[in-house]
């Protein structure tokens, strides 16, 4: 039996609105909040103490400074901040695993509990689709056929009371979506030569010759790039993404092309 994998905070790559890439969703946190202030700050900001050597504190903000602690080294460095630049302010922010060590209270801000990311997948027999497509760039599959795909869905965010999301309220949504797709002609954009009302004229000059196809709107779908397998995954992510619940941050898209071949897309969702 499949079991959903083990996703650690390391895993993850966490990036503030400057472009920084930061270490952990605890400093991505005080980012956000530092923005939605309006707060100006530097991130890895470089201080040199009083004996020479160079140490970075996380945040620099004109008022002060702020330092995730996140181990034990981050308790020697604060503790040596305080202790050469006592004129500035500076706040620790972390768990008291490690923050109960730090005798100055009115500096500490604390959170109960790491933040914990999880996933759920699923996979069900209601999630597949039929579908015609084209692909002018492959000699191949550049004359017009078929598959049959089934879908697998993985949802990663952050928990809250050991729930990602449940699993009822999933299945609908990805349901909704991936029969959107049933029944469809997948076909890149750019070969889209004329349209009226009810039907798209679809033409080019692939390796079995010229084609040119008259299709039903209502049956058609236009994609922006070439209907491969790997850019369903990511039109269905697409589709997932604003119906998903805040607390979801990425999603990742399995699309089995028959059998035993397929694609698998994962993104972080933008919000």
């Amino acid at each position: 039996m499949a079991s959903s994998p083990t996703i650690l905070d390391s895993d993850f790559k966490y990036i503030d609105k400057k472009g920084n890439l930061l270490r952990t969703r605890t400093e991505l946190t005080v980012a956000q909040m530092l923005s939605f202030l309006e707060e100006e700050y530097q991130y890895n900001h470089k201080l040199t103490l009083k004996n020479g050597n160079e140490i970075t504190i996380d945040f620099k903000t004109k008022k002060g400074l702020i330092e995730v602690i996140d181990n034990e080294e981050d308790i020697e460095k604060y503790k040596q901040i305080k202790e050469d630049f006592p004129q500035d302010k500076i706040m620790a922010i972390g768990h008291p695993k490690y923050t109960a060590q730090i005798k100055e209270l009115q500096d500490l801000v604390y959170y109960d509990k790491t933040p914990q990311t999880g996933s759920i997948f699923l996979e069900d027999g209601s999630f597949s689709f039929d579908y015609a497509h084209i692909l002018p760039l492959v000699e191949k599959c550049s004359i017009l056929h078929g598959h049959t795909s089934s879908v697998m869905v993985e949802l990663v965010g952050q928990m809250k009371n050991n729930l990602l999301l449940d699993f009822g309220i999933a299945k609908k949504i990805i349901k909704e979506v991936v029969n959107v797709f049933d029944h469809k002609f997948f076909i890149n954009r750019k070969y889209l030569k004329k349209e009226d009302d009810s039907h798209y004229l679809i033409q080019f000059d692939g390796p079995k010759g010229m084609f040119e196809l008259q299709v039903p709107k209502n049956t058609t779908y236009l994609l922006e790039g070439e209907a491969t397998v790997e850019n369903l995954s990511t039109e269905i992510i697409k589709l997932l993404a604003p119906k998903m619940p805040s607390n979801i941050e990425a999603i990742g898209v399995y699309i089995y092309e028959g059998y035993n071949k397929g694609s698998h897309i994962i993104s972080n969702i933008s919000r």
